[in-house]
């Protein structure tokens, strides 16, 4: 498995519009090939002494954070996903409801993997 994840600024009066952007791009990303799609709105997020969430992405007065990520079966199928999605008519239809160019991203190989009914270590490295 390969994973994204975004942690994202998000103005709070603007809720209701992320939430109908993440939909519509995440079905795209689904249809792509995505095997799941998390995307959270902070609801417990503190303030830490160092670093938190809201410094990480500089958000300000009037802003949370939404933490998200998507599962892909591999590297492979996520590329081809993003390609296609560049490509798609839908993401020249306005811009979307956040600061991108605070948003931080990453790929993520899996190395460990758990849930109720087993657990799996997987071998990649850095």
């Amino acid at each position: 498995m390969y994973v994204d994840g975004f942690v994202i600024p998000v103005p709070a009066d603007g809720r209701d519009a992320f939430i109908a952007h993440a939909r519509r791009v995440d079905a795209k990303l689904i249809a792509f090939g995505a095997t799941r799609i998390v995307v959270t709105l902070c609801y417990h997020v503190p303030h830490g002494q160092a670093t938190d969430f809201y410094r990480a992405v500089a958000a300000g007065e009037g802003e949370t954070v939404a933490f998200a990520w998507i599962e892909w079966p591999d590297k492979a199928t996520r590329d081809a996903a993003f390609a296609r999605l560049r490509a798609d008519p839908m993401m020249d239809e306005g811009k979307p409801p956040f600061d991108g160019r605070r948003m931080i991203f990453g790929g993520f190989e899996t190395v460990v993997e758990m849930d109720r009914g087993s657990s799996h270590s997987g071998g990649g490295g850095a």
